[in-house]
This record gives C-alpha cells, sequence and structure tokens, in this order.
C-alpha cells in the first residue's frame, strides 16, 4: 500500500475566483511559465488563503486556461483560484496587481460561475500591426485568404514539422482602416479555438505564401477570448455566459 503523508488532510475549497490578466509591454516576452511563478509569488505576498492539492508535495490549486503563446501581447488572460476562505474579488484584484510585475495586470477577478472555464473560451479576437508592410498587398493577401476554403501551413512541434488549416478556424479577417494616417497596416482577425490551436503567426505564414512581405516582425495582441456568437467574442466572465 502506498504510505500516505502524515498530518491533517488540507482544508477544503470553499470559494472559486476567475482572474483576467493583461500582459504588455516588455512582459509580452514572459512565458506561460514565468507567468505561474510570478503569480505563485504574488499570491503569497498578498497573502491571498489559497487551497492546496493533497499529497507530499501540496501546491496550491490554480487552474489556467489557453495561455496566449510568447513574444505577444494580451488583454485577457485567465486564470482560476481555489480559496479555502472566501474573499473579496474586489479586494483580492487590488492585492493581486500591487503584487504583480508592471506589465501583468489584473483586470478583473469575480467569483467563478457554474461550469468549467476553458468551455468558455471558444475564439479569440487579435489585433496585429504589420510594420513595414505595403497597405495594398496586405489587402490583397486577405482578399485572397478569404477566398481560400483550405491553406496548409507547416508548424514545428517536439515531434517534427505538423501540417494544419489556417484558414478554417478563421472566423473573420479583415484589414483596419487607419484612425489617421500615416498609420501602419493592421488587421483585425478573430479565429475559432480548435486543436490545434491556429495562431496569428500561421495566419500570417499563409498571408506570406499568399504575396504579403514583412520587413519587420509583427506586433499582435489579444484583445479579446471567449463565447463566439454570431462573430464576435464575448466575456466569459460575464453572468450572461452562464
Amino acid at each position: 500500500m502506498a504510505r500516505q503523508p502524515d498530518g491533517p488532510p488540507p482544508p477544503p475549497v470553499v470559494q472559486k475566483l476567475r482572474l483576467q490578466y493583461a500582459k504588455r509591454g516588455r512582459l509580452r516576452f514572459s512565458s506561460h511559465r514565468d507567468f505561474q511563478r510570478a503569480l505563485e509569488r504574488a499570491l503569497r505576498r498578498a497573502d491571498v488563503p489559497m487551497a492546496y492539492s493533497a499529497g507530499f508535495h501540496p501546491h496550491p490549486k490554480i487552474s489556467f486556461a489557453n495561455a496566449a503563446p510568447t513574444g505577444t501581447a494580451s488583454e485577457a488572460e485567465y486564470v482560476e483560484l481555489s480559496l479555502a476562505e472566501r474573499c473579496d474579488p474586489l479586494a483580492v484584484r487590488q492585492a493581486l496587481d500591487e503584487s504583480l510585475p508592471d506589465g501583468l495586470d489584473v483586470v478583473q477577478v469575480v467569483e467563478a460561475a457554474p461550469g468549467a472555464l476553458a468551455d468558455r473560451l471558444e475564439a479569440s479576437e487579435w489585433l496585429v500591426v504589420l510594420p513595414g508592410t505595403d497597405g495594398a498587398a496586405v489587402t490583397a493577401a486577405v482578399a485572397t485568404f478569404l477566398a481560400a476554403e483550405q491553406l496548409d501551413v507547416e508548424r514545428l512541434t517536439k515531434n517534427g514539422p505538423r501540417s494544419l488549416d489556417a484558414r478554417g478556424p478563421v472566423v473573420s479577417l479583415e484589414v483596419e482602416a487607419p484612425a489617421e494616417a500615416p498609420a501602419e497596416p493592421t488587421l483585425r482577425l478573430v479565429v475559432r479555438h480548435v486543436t490545434p490551436t491556429v495562431r496569428p503567426q500561421e495566419v500570417l505564414v499563409a498571408l506570406a505564401s499568399l504575396g504579403l512581405v514583412a520587413d519587420q516582425a509583427p506586433q499582435a495582441t489579444r484583445l479579446r477570448q471567449g463565447p463566439l456568437r454570431d462573430g464576435v467574442v464575448g466575456d466569459p466572465l460575464a453572468v450572461a455566459a452562464s
């Protein structure tokens, strides 16, 4: 029989909070593991009463959902916290925001509604700035992309190259009209979450195969992720989403 750890079991979960945070500025280059470590330190500094797993190596019960790729900014990253004591969500938001580094910013904290958070993250809306590109070439490549039924690209994985369709999950793709000139060409992109997830980088690779040439690295920001209704990405923390 496996040996059981000594002592009483950990306190039960009495409350779950869902947290929306943003990755801004230089912190867009932080990895998911970097944020995980930063959040756990912030939870300790903020004295949030986390619930812990059982066993010889207990860890705080934190559930991450669909993190943005390293190098992309985001206004809509989500995590669920399990607490051993009830807390005011607004107080937790303020304490964590003060404890996290600038650029990892807590947007909102709410009490968890029924159902899994991951099930509410059906699609993402992205804004992609394309410095060093020609506006007419961007428009032409987007039109060809939207007219295609399928556009296969390769993603390099730890098991080698993998082919995926960059067109199928794209709900909408449009060139943003600049608010004032001159402005860099900018794409607004809504992508349905599928397996494997299609990222902005794969869409840009497909556009490059259609003639889009970029002299500088694109700048991608996730504006929203959540339930998809009539092509619009909603707020997964809103009560109406339950």
